[in-house]
């Protein structure tokens, strides 16, 4: 029987930062600074005071810091109020409250998706 990791938790807090590639089965939380890539198979949640920059890939995706680069979630996206993205993003569902600021390209993959299917 493989490990259950819906309820693993991991979190980078406030005052820490790490520079390089992290991946994660579980579901991850960063509060501080991030540069290089994050790939979590499971939830990953951006706090207000997060920086980061690189390539971000998850599958639910909650963005409340600073995001410079790339943001990809295979199911849901959502920019909260306090939230600065620069770069491209890419979900299924996307969701921006009042307030966060977004500039670049985003491309909602269930329409493309659906689009492929139909011409198959």
């Amino acid at each position: 029987m493989g490990k259950n990791y819906d309820q693993d938790f991991s979190i980078l807090s406030t005052g820490v930062k790490l520079v390089g590639k992290l991946t994660s089965d579980g579901n991850l939380r960063v509060d501080g600074d991030f540069d290089g890539e994050l790939i979590i198979n499971g939830n990953l949640t951006l706090g207000d005071k997060s920086t980061s920059n690189g390539l971000i890939r998850a599958s639910n995706i909650t963005c409340g810091g600073t995001v410079t680069g790339i943001i990809e979630a295979s199911e849901k996206l959502i920019l909260e109020s306090s939230a600065k993205v620069e770069g491209d993003i890419s979900s299924k569902i996307l969701i921006i409250n009042e307030g966060a600021s977004f500039k670049g390209r985003s491309n909602l993959q269930k329409e493309a998706q659906e689009n492929t299917q139909s011409n198959e």
